[in-house]
């Protein structure tokens, strides 16, 4: 069931902004005059499609990881005279540069969206508040404590552990000290520190920006309830139900999630004794966790289970909620700051600051997207607006075969008053199929390492 519904979330997600994205060019090549001859979500033989008024094919394809809009072009054929005007080849430098730039800015714009539609129904969240320190560790050197809430973090705000961690990752490569400011409880007095870092979270796969930092969010108590279990998972092989409550493992009573955690973790491949207290009963369960590998080449057990969530003190929720003209700017500016996080953590990458085995290719898109809905409404859209943003950003950088490869030669157009010779087109072409290429196989590689 978890791959069925990964599934369809992804292709909810990839249908969702390939429409999006193409739409863009096509509703700026109308505008522009251009005759649309396909609009196509997917690729591949066209599992539906029908013709509009104006003669344009709009298709559903059988490979839903992209799609096109094509364009009435003499480059690609024959076109009849009394439709050379609405030849995409005919029209001015800047109306080719506005066509293609649509595709992106479409996906700017529904990141937008989805964001201001976020702030506006209002979101809760939990305020980072630290629980441990450890010993030795940047955030003890700087004089974190436990309790203190994180409210900034290089100057930006942050309500949220999601909020902190962006701010962290947004440090890679630091050297010096990030600033990062707390309080110990809603009015008191900030407090200032400063966090000496060196080389920060270079080459780490992937990047563990609180936990290097030295810093274990508090939660509540969590008792060993067994809140989810995986269909396919050790946990119900054995027999464990949602509900079930640990009580001991081995004859050794446990305290809480986190005690049953590491016995499990400590033990992969070995057969577990434990006492289960369901519907007021004692049931004696032998479990045998799955051995699982790390990236470090350690092995830890693993029985696809989960805890039952806790209750929240209602002190360490945060509500985020804004009126519908207050959100534009918190939209405007939330959709800014992703952009730029996506671009500088390209540059980061090319400078090898940080690892390529971080890239992420359709299984892990699909692994994440099924998560997110699961996890629901609001991180689902969450994780759809990030998406459009990185689709937005990639299409844009200056590689030939991606949109923003032809805006380079559109703007070269544009200053020296003639196009870019197809010879030169040509060549560039080639180069940007294999980078592009080289780089799908890369995220195809590392998201199979992930499995």
């Amino acid at each position: 069931m978890g791959v069925i519904e990964n599934l369809l979330a992804v292709i909810v997600v990839l249908g969702v902004l390939i429409t999006f994205h193409e739409y863009g060019h096509f509703w700026v090549a109308r505008r522009c005059g251009v005759k649309v001859l396909r609009f196509s979500v997917g690729f591949g033989k066209p599992l539906w499609s029908r013709f509009d008024r104006h003669g344009t094919e709009f298709a559903v394809a059988a490979i839903p990881l992209g799609g096109y809009v094509k364009m009435l072009d003499e480059r690609e054929g024959p076109v009849a005279p009394d439709e050379q005007a609405q030849a995409f080849n005919r029209q001015s430098v800047w109306a080719r540069i506005a066509i293609v730039s649509a595709g992106p800015l479409a996906n700017f714009l529904l990141a937008f969206v989805a964001y201001w539609a976020l702030f506006v129904y209002g979101t809760t969240t939990v305020a980072p508040v630290i629980g441990d320190i450890a010993a030795d560790s940047p955030a003890a050197r700087g004089g974190l404590q436990s309790g203190q809430e994180i409210v900034s973090v290089e100057g930006a705000r942050t309500p949220s552990w999601n909020a902190v961690n962006l701010e962290l990752i947004a440090a890679i490569g630091a050297n010096g000290e990030l600033a990062v400011t707390t309080r110990t409880s809603e009015g008191a007095t900030p407090q200032q520190h400063q966090i000496p870092v060196g080389d920060w979270l270079v080459g780490q796969s992937p990047p563990r920006p609180i936990a290097s930092l030295g810093v274990t969010p508090w939660r509540p108590e969590l008792p060993a309830v067994l809140g989810k279990v995986l269909d396919d998972g050790r946990a119900r092989q054995a027999g464990l139900q949602r509900g079930d409550r640990i009580v001991s493992v081995d004859g050794v009573a446990v305290d809480d999630w986190m005690a049953f955690v590491e016995r499990v973790r400590a033990n992969p491949g070995t057969p577990l004794t434990l006492q289960v207290m369901r519907d007021g009963e004692r049931r004696d369960i032998t479990l045998t966790p799955a051995v699982r590998e790390q990236e470090d080449g350690a092995t830890i057990g693993y029985i696809g289970a989960g805890v039952q969530a806790a209750e929240w003190p209602e002190r360490y929720r945060r509500e985020i909620r804004f009126g519908p003209l207050a959100a534009v700017g918190e939209a405007v500016s939330k959709t800014g700051e992703m952009s730029l996080l996506t671009l500088d953590s390209i540059r980061k990458m090319l400078v090898g600051l940080i690892s390529p085995s971080n890239l992420s290719g359709p299984v892990t898109i699909a692994r994440i997207a099924g998560d997110s809905a699961r996890a629901g409404v609001e991180s689902f859209i969450n994780f759809l607006a990030y998406l459009s943003i990185s689709l937005g950003v990639l299409n844009l950088l200056p590689i030939p075969v991606l949109d923003g490869g032809h805006l380079v030669y559109y703007l070269i157009e544009a200053v020296r008053g003639r196009p870019v010779p197809e010879a030169v087109q040509a060549f560039g072409l080639r180069i940007g199929v294999a980078l592009v290429g080289s780089l799908m196989l890369m995220a195809l590689y590392f998201d199979l390492m992930r499995l």
